[in-house]
């Protein structure tokens, strides 16, 4: 599996040398549109608040740009003016849990999910760069940092903290999941839900990526291929290397239409859990459609090796589908189907059925409410309900 991917890097990188377009971009997305850094999409996260708006529109008003010659920036260890007003922004979330399940004493009532500070922008124009960090309850810790050379659609070169790519759900900020949670398999097999020294990794890890967008279509310029690949630690967030072996991580993504992604995802590499190497090899084959505020995602994964759990080696897959429809202005309805099979055995899938009305009144303010039907085959009374309600707010 690892010389797949080395082919796959040698084939991608040298397609992206041959690439003629040379003009720098802020950021790319896999229909090669230019957005800027901090724009609220799924990739990115989400916008400016109510407190952090007032700063950035001083800082923008403060900082006067010196005009780069011939319209582009001189490389020089000296001081310079080419750069992007820092863009800071902040949000946080707030939880409300029921549940009726045996043992849960009623769930965990009101709750801080968590507070997120962030802070992105670029310099000369070709490089960008975000630093995230986190606070749940009295935990403190950082969550992105990275620079990302971006001169290219084709080729972005990208080094520090940030997600792993495997998943399309595992990217996806909060703001834009549709439900209270990611699906199973976000949080076991891409690792969202993984604890490294008591901190949820959140799907990220640490090394280097290359990804870009090839092939633009004739009819309206989308990108028709998508690539990314990373050479990843393989401990998790926040945490050095454990052995000389790294994560390979990659996926191959087709846009045959604008908006509809199809994708391929594979990750090999190895995990050390007190002094023991284990082995985790994934795989997982996706669809997305998000067009006209409609969303629909389905993936289905499988690991072998390293459980999400650390506690041995085995075998677990799983699968759900998520429809988001547009109702009106301010209110989106999701439905999830949510499947997981810990020991890829029957006798141990766990199904979650949901439907969550998300109530967006303001750029900066949603509602979130969600009813969940648990079946899980692994307890002795299967059967539970669970209700959430979630306030995000911008600042």
């Amino acid at each position: 599996m690892k010389k797949t991917f080395a082919f796959l890097f040698a084939s991608l990188f040298a397609l992206s040398l041959m690439a003629e377009n040379d003009e720098p971009q802020n950021v790319t997305n896999p229909s090669g549109e230019t957005t800027e850094t901090s724009e609220f999409s799924p990739n990115e996260t989400p916008g400016s608040g109510f407190l952090t708006s007032l700063v950035n529109n001083s800082l923008e008003s403060a900082m006067v740009n010196t005009p780069a010659p011939d319209g582009k920036p001189q490389y020089s260890r000296k001081l310079t003016d080419y750069a992007s007003a820092p863009k800071f922004g902040g949000y946080f979330i707030g939880k409300y849990a029921y549940s009726d399940k045996d043992g849960a004493h009623g769930g965990d009532g009101f709750s801080q999910r968590f507070i997120r500070v962030y802070v992105d922008g670029t310099i000369l124009g070709d490089f960008k760069y975000r630093i995230q960090a986190q606070v749940n309850n009295s935990s403190f810790h950082m969550k992105d940092y990275f620079v990302e050379w971006a001169h290219w659609k084709e080729l972005a070169v990208k080094v520090g903290q940030y997600k792993r790519a495997f998943l399309f759900e595992n990217p996806y900020n909060p703001w834009d999941v549709g439900t209270g949670d990611y699906s199973q398999i976000a949080r076991s097999i891409s690792g969202i839900g993984d604890s490294d020294k008591g901190v949820a990794n959140g799907g990220r890890d640490q090394g280097i990526q290359l990804q870009g967008d090839l092939f633009p279509s004739k009819k309206d310029g989308h990108r028709l291929l998508h690539y990314q690949l990373q050479v990843m630690n393989g401990q998790g967030i926040n945490t050095a290397d454990a052995n000389g072996h790294k994560d390979f991580i990659g996926t191959l993504q087709v846009q045959p239409v604008k908006d509809l992604f199809i994708g391929v995802f594979g990750w090999t590499g190895d995990y050390v859990k007190d002094g023991v190497a284990i082995d985790r090899n994934r795989w997982a084959a996706s669809v997305k459609y998000e067009h006209n505020d409609w969303s629909v995602r389905a993936e289905y994964a499988h690991a072998q090796g390293l459980l999400a759990n650390y506690t041995g080696e085995g075998k677990s897959d799983g699968w759900y589908a998520t429809v988001g429809v547009p109702c009106t202005p301010w209110l989106k309805v999701y439905g999830k189907y949510d499947a997981y099979r810990s020991a890829k055995t029957w006798d141990s899938l766990k199904t979650i059925y949901t439907i969550a009305p998300n109530f967006q009144l303001h750029k900066n303010l949603l509602f979130q409410v969600q009813y969940n039907h648990v079946h899980d085959r692994n307890l002795q009374h299967k059967d539970y309900n669970e209700l959430w309600g979630e306030l995000y707010v911008r600042f």
